[in-house]
């Protein structure tokens, strides 16, 4: 059964290919494109993993992260941050609301692929 990603980002550039990369890799993948669809995304399809953009409309990334890291039913949710907003305080946000990693834009898309799978091939 493959892993499942939800890719999380209001940009369609970063969506397509991260898309793309994703499901070459063999990951079902579903995209929401606000912090409030990734919410609903998240409760109806369970994800393995979300790759949680931190600017969006609607809801921000660390919103979403904190909203699903309150429900235990999501505790084995990995979520991998993304933001223009590389600086020390916006990752130690990210990390203290939930998020088990943060990669800032711009970024290698094959590298974001190798963190995606180390994070979803460390869940128990």
């Amino acid at each position: 059964m493959s892993k499942k990603v939800l890719i999380v980002d209001d940009e369609p550039n970063i969506v397509i290919s991260l898309e793309f990369l994703m499901k070459k890799e063999g990951y079902e993948v579903t995209v929401a494109r606000d912090g409030q669809e990734a919410v609903e995304r998240i409760q109806a399809d369970r994800p393995d993993l979300v790759v949680l953009d931190v600017m969006m409309p609607k809801m921000n990334g660390f919103e979403v992260c904190a909203t699903i890291r309150k429900d235990p039913n999501f505790g084995s949710v990995r979520i991998l941050m993304l933001t223009a907003k590389g600086r020390e305080a916006e990752v130690k946000k990210g990390l203290s609301l939930g998020a088990d990693d943060y990669m800032p834009k711009p970024f290698s898309t094959h590298e974001l692929v190798d963190k995606a799978k180390c994070l979803l091939n460390a869940m128990p």
